[in-house]
Order: structure tokens, then sequence, then C-alpha cells
């Protein structure tokens, strides 16, 4: 992230004393409202103002100067975060992982951050520069809600074009919020006097206030006019024919203020209109020239409307106004030459190690080769940070011009995936491997390929990829996501001494990678493990590491944590705290898209609501039954539902039993819930306390499992009855 949206940009150096502004924003700072909003046409001098009053402030102020980019709801509140930790470091370190994890879930970072800045007693101000770039209806109404909870030592400054979609006229109402607005921050004549400076010292009272007639007050009017009352000999005419109006002032901009450059000055202030942020090496690099850092201090200087971003002079932009019209004045004049500049914008970037901001100026240069080449780069990292919607708002840029490469095919199966999407991430995998070049590392599909599985309840294609990563025999140099896919699918299948090696990598690996997703979902996988071997201490210590990184990573909601609130229910010695976690983890596990969490939740929940005496306990294990129904291998889910099924005697809702015609006689619907046991590291008495059943009955079915399937060890029983499809 950029530090220069992270502060108020400088001082400009003739910054005018508008008292009766900087007032109400002191009144309300001294009364406590909760928003203070600034709403006005863009070159009203709103920046300006809060500039100025920033810099007289003796309360704590985060500034953060928002993009159209800020719109993805991950990007949104990293970058709220990452503006008050410069002042309130200990909030960024609570908040920040939390925004990762929660992919900027306003449900989670809104609590967070408000219980944050309420344990200060000091005030803080957060002033969001531009909120009108910011279009997400999610952002919206997480900032309402950030606003209902304000405590009274924050308040909220928003510089908007246009009125956030807020319940207002509530606000209003209840006096919790202050308002300026353009007819507010028009200029009279004593302030327009001290904007103009020495310019304004050709024109008596009467041209001054003539002037501030004609352009209404607007800052951006008076800041054009002024330059060119310093090069007319005749201010009263130019008084009496200046236009200062938005509708006229392109005109004005290339008939008066540019004509009267030097050819050369005039390119390059056009050309570099293509930029965002300007710096002196950025800026040769994209005009050409060799002393753009020079030039920028001297504009900066000059006007207003080249604005340091720093004091230290290496970072400006353009007024934004100033940018439309030069933007406009580009395409008009040399549009041909717009793609080079883009492209050498690009290279800039990528070689100074601004992967994202090369690949937006390559997609606006049309070059999306390469703009797919540094998606290698940019995507890992939105994945990452929890910005699906800007990931995805980048492929859908790229793919408009055709078909995505290997990489980017991962990418938006990765988040087609995330979104429950299966058919469609399915697509994306398949297109990728079909595309894939011969030297690019297939592992690198693989984590996609095993979550996939494993979401659609495939357990046998999850497994099968998971022995193609340890038969490579490098897991140890693997990354976090692939080993935790890894693990997961050897715990579904039962694989226990596999999977506790390979979730031994998994977990410090992700801890390195800061991956906290990752990280939980290793620990869940982990928790079903010990369910399934049957110790309840082992279960109940593995799901509290879950919950609690949950809880500290933002992810307590997140329906993947689902199953750690089954399991502590399941190793609870309390009947009654048993089914309040039940139905808790029930609860979250509603908005689940992979099938064998919400089975093992549902069946887990069922069975200890059903000890209970509740009948609720039937419905959620009928439930699980018809998921894993849609399973096209449950793996463990199957065997452990029919565990739970058998406890209350309720088999007939077993999921249909597997027959397979090698068999002279197929398995009974007894025997296959045994069976199922066989991969666990439980004993027949184990899995007799599992079944309700004696020990007897037990050894009986299993006598008749090894009969059935011509073997005669537990072992080959299992291997058997993979080979057969039954397991």
């Amino acid at each position: 992230m950029a530090a220069t949206k992270l502060r108020p940009p400088a001082r400009p150096p003739r910054l005018v004393d508008r008292a009766r502004l900087t007032a109400v924003l002191d009144d309300a700072v001294a009364s406590r409202v909760p928003l203070v909003l600034v709403s006005a046409p863009a070159g009203s001098g709103k920046s300006t103002l809060l500039t100025g009053w920033v810099a007289a402030q003796k309360v704590d102020v985060a500034w953060l100067q928002l993009e159209e980019s800020d719109g993805d709801p991950a990007r949104f509140w990293a970058s709220v975060t990452a503006a008050v930790g410069r002042v309130r470091p200990a909030v960024a370190d609570v908040v920040g992982p939390l925004v990762v994890g929660s992919q900027g879930h306003a449900d989670v970072v809104v609590p967070a951050l408000v219980n944050e800045l309420s344990a200060a007693a000091d005030r803080l101000v957060v002033v969001l520069d531009d909120y009108h770039l910011v279009e997400s209806a999610d952002v919206h109404r997480g900032m309402e809600r950030l606003l209902e909870l304000c405590p009274d030592t924050l308040m909220i400054v928003l510089a908007t074009r246009a009125d956030p979609p807020f319940r207002l006229g509530r606000m209003r109402v209840r006096g919790r919020v202050g308002e300026l607005r353009a007819s507010d921050l028009r200029f009279d004549t004593s302030e327009a006097a001290s904007l103009l400076g020495a310019t304004a010292a050709g024109l008596d009272e009467r041209r001054l206030g003539e002037l501030c007639d004609r352009t209404e007050g607007w800052a951006a009017g008076l800041v054009l006019a002024g330059l060119s009352l310093e090069r007319t000999a005749d201010a009263g005419r130019f008084v009496e024919t200046f236009r200062g109006d938005d509708q006229l002032v392109a005109g004005y901009l290339a008939d008066e203020l540019l004509a009267v450059l030097e050819p050369e000055e005039r390119r390059r202030m056009v050309e570099a209109a293509v930029l965002h942020r300007l710096t002196g090496p950025l800026l040769d690099a994209v005009t050409g020239t060799t002393d753009g850092a020079r030039w920028l201090d001297d504009l900066a200087g000059r006007n207003q409307l080249v604005i340091r971003l720093d004091s230290t002079g290496e970072w400006y932009r353009y007024h934004h106004l100033f940018r439309d019209l030069l933007l406009l004045e580009a395409r008009r004049s040399f549009p041909d030459l717009l793609p080079q500049l883009n492209r050498s914008a690009a290279a800039w970037f990528e070689a100074n190690g601004y992967a994202a901001a090369a690949v937006e100026h390559l997609l606006i240069a049309g070059d999306r080769d390469h703009a797919m080449d540094l998606m290698r780069i940019v995507g890992p990292d939105l994945l990452g940070s929890g910005q699906l919607r800007t990931l995805r708002n980048l492929l859908e840029r790229i793919s408009a011009g055709g078909p995505l490469d290997t990489v980017c095919s991962l990418l938006a199966g990765w988040v087609h995936y995330l979104r429950g999407r299966y058919d469609d991430a399915d697509r994306c995998l398949t297109d990728a491997m079909e595309r894939m070049p011969p030297d690019f590392d297939a592992m690198r599909a693989m984590p996609l390929r095993i979550n996939l599985a494993l979401g659609r309840g495939d357990v046998a294609t999850a497994l099968a990829g998971a022995r193609e990563v340890t038969a490579a025999g490098d897991v140890a140099a693997r990354p976090s996501e692939l080993t935790t896919a890894t693990g997961a699918a050897y715990v579904w299948a039962g694989m226990h001494a596999e999977a506790r090696e390979v979730l031994a990598v998994a977990l410090p690996r992700t801890l390195e990678e800061g991956r906290l997703t990752a990280h939980a979902l290793a620990l869940v996988a982990l928790a079903v493990l010990e369910v399934d071997a049957g110790d309840r201490d082992g279960a109940q210590a593995a799901a509290e590491r879950v919950i609690a990184a949950a809880a500290a990573g933002g992810l307590a909601a997140y329906h993947g944590i689902a199953p750690a609130f089954a399991v502590r229910a399941w190793a609870a010695d309390d009947l009654a705290t048993a089914v309040a976690e039940a139905d808790h983890a029930v609860a979250i596990a509603r908005g689940a898209t992979t099938l064998l969490g919400l089975a093992f939740v549902l069946t887990v929940a069922g069975d200890i609501v059903l000890r209970s005496g509740d009948s609720r306990g039937g419905e959620l294990l009928d439930e699980a039954a018809g998921v894993l129904r849609g399973c096209p291998d449950p793996g463990i889910a199957r065997r452990l539902l029919e565990g739970a099924l058998a406890r209350h005697g309720r088999a007939g809702s077993a999921p249909e039993v597997s027959h397979t015609a090698e068999l002279v006689e197929q398995l009974s619907e007894r025997e296959m819930a045994v069976l199922r046991y066989f991969p666990s590291a439980l004993s027949l008495r184990d899995i007799a306390r599992e079944m309700y059943v004696s020990p007897n009955t037990v050894k009986t079915h299993s006598s008749a499992i090894y009969r059935k399937l011509a073997v005669s060890s537990r072992a080959d029983a299992v291997t058997e009855a993979k080979r057969l499809g039954l397991l």
C-alpha cells in the first residue's frame, strides 16, 4: 500500500485561512458527533480545507486517500486499518489480521475496530478523502454500521463529491452529523484575495467580487483565473470575459492555460496525466525527460493544480479535476500515443516492485499478455489478502481479450471455488490443465484440485491427488495451501498416520507464510482426525486451538470453522454445554458450500441433540444423510453418520450402501458400518463403543467382512475394500 494514501497532502504554498469553516469542524469535534460530511463537487477545495485543518489539530488524525480499487471490502478495511495504525499501531496489530481472515467482512471487522478504539481514552479523527470513489454496497453498509457503533472518542470525516447512501436524515434528526456543502465552501471576496495572492493586486474590491460571482466562489475556477491573471495586462477586461463554471473550464484549459505553454512543456504536462501519482523518475520514464523531480517541485510551488503528497517532495499528484481535463486533452491530441505512455509507466512500476500498478497500466495499454504474466505475482497476493473482488475484476478485464493462461485460469478457479461455484471452478481447472506449458509445475494446480474434490465430497479424487503429492517426496518444500489440502484429504480418507505427517508440516508453514485461513483449516482437519480416532482429549485440545486461532484471525463466524465447534461439543463432559455448542456449530455450518464439513457438523450435532432427548437431533441426522447422498465418496463422513444412526436405532436413514459386482455376497448395511471404521486407529472394542453394540457383535461382523472380501486381516480388508470402491 502506497504510504502517500495514509497521510494528508502537504499544505499548499498559499493556504487560505478559512476560519468560518474550520470552526464547524472544531465544533463537531467538541460535540463528539460521529460523522462530518464534506460534500461538494470537484474543485471545491474539500481536500485543501481538511489538509489545513488537520495540520492544526491537537487530537490524533488518521488520513486515508481513497482510490477506485478501495471498492473491494477487504482492501477498503485494510486501508482504513493501516491509516488508523499510523497513529494507533496496537489497533492495526489486532484488526489487520481480522480483515485478511474475514476477507473484509464488516460483521467481523467493524465490531473489532470499535472495540479497540473504545479502549483508548484519546480522541481520534479519521478522514476518508474522495469517498465517492467507493461504489461497494458492502462497504457502505459497513461504514454505516461503524457510525452506529461509533464510540464518542471517534469521529469520521468523509470528503466526497456525492452524498453516501447512508440514512442521513435519521442522523440529522439525532444530531449525529455535521455538514459542509458546496454553498459553505464557496470563497468570499476576502478568501479569494488570499487564494490569489499577489495576482489579486490588480483587482479592486468590485472586480474581485465580480470574479467570485462568475466562479460562484468555486476554488478550481479561481485558481485557473489566477493563472491567467499572472499573464494578462488588463485584469479588468479578463474578469469581464472569464467564465469559471465547470462546463466551460475544459475549453478554458485548452484555449488559455495550455495554449501559452511551450510545446514541450505542454506535451509533458498532458502526457503525465496517465499517472495517478507522480514522482520524478516515473515522470521521466513516461515522458522521456530528465528533470522530472525539479519540474514537479516547481509546479507545486507555483500553483495548487499539482499537489505535494509528502513533506520530502518525492510524490505528487495533479488536482483531480485538472487531471481529468488533461486526460481529455491527451485523448484529443494524441490518442495513438496513450498505449505507449501506459506501457512505459508499467515498465517503471514493474522494475520498482509495484506489480499491481504495472498490471493496471498494461490493461489500459491493451497489453493483456504481459498483464497475465504479472498476475503470477499480483494474483496470489490478492488471494492471500482476501481481495477476491479486486482479483475477480482484474481477471474479467483480462478474459475480455481472449482465453486466460494457466496461472490466470487457476486464479479464476480459486475465485469460483471460494464463492462455492464448483462447476465454474472445475471448468477453470480443466482450462488450466489443457493450457499448461511443458515447463509448468503441475503441482501448482493440486491445491485447487484437492480442495475442489473435498468441497464436492469426492474423497477418492482428493486422496488420489494427495498421494501424488507425497509420492513426489518434497512435501516439506511445498506451500501451505498444498500441504493443508493434502493433510485434509488424508483425514477425510481416514488415513491418520499420513494425515498427521503432512499436517505437522502444514501447521507451522501456514504461520510462516501468514496464511491464517489455511492455518485454521489445518487445525480443523486435525480436530476431525481426533474425533475419528476416538481421542476426546486430543479432539478437545485441537478444537480449542482452532477456535482461538479463528478468533484471532477474524474467522470465528467462517463456516469452515464450524467443525471445530462440533468437535468441542463432541468432547464436552456436560450435555447441556454440548448441545449449546452443537447448535452454534450448526448455525455457522449453514453457510457452508463444502459438503463434508456440513455433513460432519450435522452428524455430530444430531447425535448430541438426540442424546439430550430432543427429537431435533433426528432431523439433523436425516439432513446429514441427505447431504452425503450428494457426495461421490464421503470418506469417513459416511462412517461417522452410520455410527450415529446405529446408536439411535435410525439405520434406515443411512445413505444407500455401496455394492460391487465382483462380490458373490454383498456386505450388509451393518457390515458396511463396521468396515468404514477399519481404516481408523480404533480397536474393535472402541468400534463397538462408538456403535453402541457389544464387542462380540463387532467381531461377528468383522469375520463376515473377511469372508466376503476373501481376506484374513483388517489391513487387507481395507486394501481390498478400497480396490472395490467400498471405501
